[in-house]
């Protein structure tokens, strides 16, 4: 990735606008902060379209600025440059400010499985271990989704750096969601950040603390060789992250901002000022997660906006050096992200409707059969999943962590599936038992008919 052009300067742009043959008042009122389609374009991009007619670039360019001056919002934040963060509230985002709180905030069908209380935790726990793997990955871990899967499910220690990030980072989630409740402080963060790092940093004493004046930090491009941002000193910190906490908390200040907004510019943040020798992108994804659930979308926890990050990392990149090379204007970060969160969202609705197909499905082998109602939402997602991955071994300990409940019913569901429904194979293992997939499972279930059958007429038998 390569730095953006910066704009052209404003006041030299004015300069030029006061001796031209256009009058000023032209300049601020032919143009809105966007283009035609309704795009908030940075110069690095807008300098190679085509202008309108009767416009050079750099006219076209000064026509969008003044319309964006005359909506910024100014934040609490200054840059090293000393000036304010600011942002647009442009049409574009409150169109999907309105539909992320249509479908994050609000009720969902409930028929949902994420407001099912028999199987909300399953889903709950699959969705923190995605964004515990896709965080992760974001940052180099190399460890493939299902090893990490497994790890997290039958949870077993990390063998590897890769496989210790994710783990640290689904400890996070966890943290995150103890404290959703809770007001955003210093002490969080680092406490936060010190999850994250555990046994990952060349310098174990770094984790869950600000760097200092010795550390040399520079966000470079993927070659090492050009750098693309240097955050603030090291000494302003402390200051930094106070200020940026109460920003987090002041959900009934005077200047209203929306909880989606909120929860982005306090995810900018951490990634502008970056704190911490290591771990800033996974401290600020985590916090985002916190302000959300803090300000009552609780959807998002369901969700992994990592997964949909880590499909075009360069755009996420982009968006945090469109904002410094232009006044500190946020609000590319924050269409970024918005598009970013509604992918999310509707990769979480085609999932649920996926799984709610996959055990329709199961229920139409079963229909008409003894086990037909007999199997719990859990027992049949195992049965569906043993139906694609033959030889699959489950444990007591993974089904209990994959779905949030106790040994004993972990182990109740499983002995049924083997001793009682004859589904899985049950095998000794150790000094536990284990449960197999067999190969031919689906023929099995066509026999598990006649084996209750058979048994129902033995004991007919018996009574006459």
């Amino acid at each position: 990735m390569k730095l953006p052009l910066s704009p052209p300067d404003y006041n030299t742009l004015f300069k030029k606008a006061l001796g031209g043959n256009k009058s000023i008042g032209l300049f601020g009122s032919s143009f809105g902060p966007t283009d035609a389609d309704g795009r908030y374009l940075h110069w690095d991009k807008l300098r190679h379209l085509q202008p309108p007619e009767g416009w050079t670039s750099e006219d076209y360019w000064f026509t969008l600025k003044i319309a964006r001056k005359n909506l910024y919002k100014k934040l609490p934040f200054i840059s090293k440059s000393g000036m304010q963060f600011q942002f647009c509230m442009i049409d574009s985002i409150h169109r999907d400010l309105h539909w992320i709180d249509q479908n994050a905030a609000g009720r969902i069908g409930m028929d949902k499985p994420v407001t099912n209380p028999h199987t909300r935790d399953t889903y709950l726990v699959g969705s923190l271990i995605e964004e515990a793997i896709n965080s992760s990955q974001l940052e180099g871990a190399s460890t493939t989704r299902n090893v990490a899967k497994e790890m997290l499910r039958q949870g077993r220690k990390p063998k590897d750096h890769s496989e210790q990030m994710i783990f640290n980072n689904y400890q996070a989630m966890q943290f995150i969601r103890e404290y959703k409740e809770e007001k955003l402080t210093p002490a969080m963060i680092l406490q936060l950040h010190r999850i994250l790092t555990e046994a990952t940093l060349d310098d174990a004493d770094k984790a869950g603390q600000y760097r200092d004046a010795s550390d040399d930090i520079h966000v470079v491009d993927a070659s090492g060789s050009v750098s693309l941002h240097t955050p603030p000193e090291a000494s302003g910190l402390p200051e930094r992250i106070e200020r940026l906490c109460q920003f987090a908390n002041d959900l009934d200040g005077k200047d209203f901002i929306h909880p989606v907004i909120r929860a982005i510019i306090l995810h900018f943040m951490i990634g502008y000022d970056h704190p911490f020798v290591d771990g800033n992108g996974r401290t600020a994804r985590a916090l985002f997660y916190w302000s959300m659930a803090n300000q009552q979308y609780w959807l998002m926890e369901f969700i992994s906006i990592s997964r949909i990050i880590k499909q075009a990392p360069a755009q996420y990149g982009r968006a945090y050096l469109y904002t410094e090379t232009d006044d500190n204007d946020l609000t590319y970060f924050i269409i970024h992200q918005l598009e970013v969160i509604k992918k999310a969202i509707n990769a979480l609705h085609e999932h649920l409707e996926r799984k709610a197909a996959e055990l329709h499905d199961v229920e139409k082998k079963l229909d008409g059969s003894v086990l037909q109602g007999q199997l719990n939402p859990r027992q049949l997602a195992i049965l569906r999943h043993a139906l694609d991955h033959p030889n699959t071994i489950y444990s007591i300990q993974e089904h209990q962590a994959a779905n949030k409940i106790s040994y004993q019913t972990a182990r109740t569901d499983l002995l049924k599936l083997s001793d009682q429904f004859k589904i899985l194979s049950k095998r000794k293992y150790g000094s536990s038992f284990v449960f197999v997939a067999p190969p031919d499972l689906g023929q099995t279930l066509a026999d598990v008919e006649q084996i209750y059958q058979k048994a129902a007429n033995d004991v007919l038998n018996t009574l006459l």
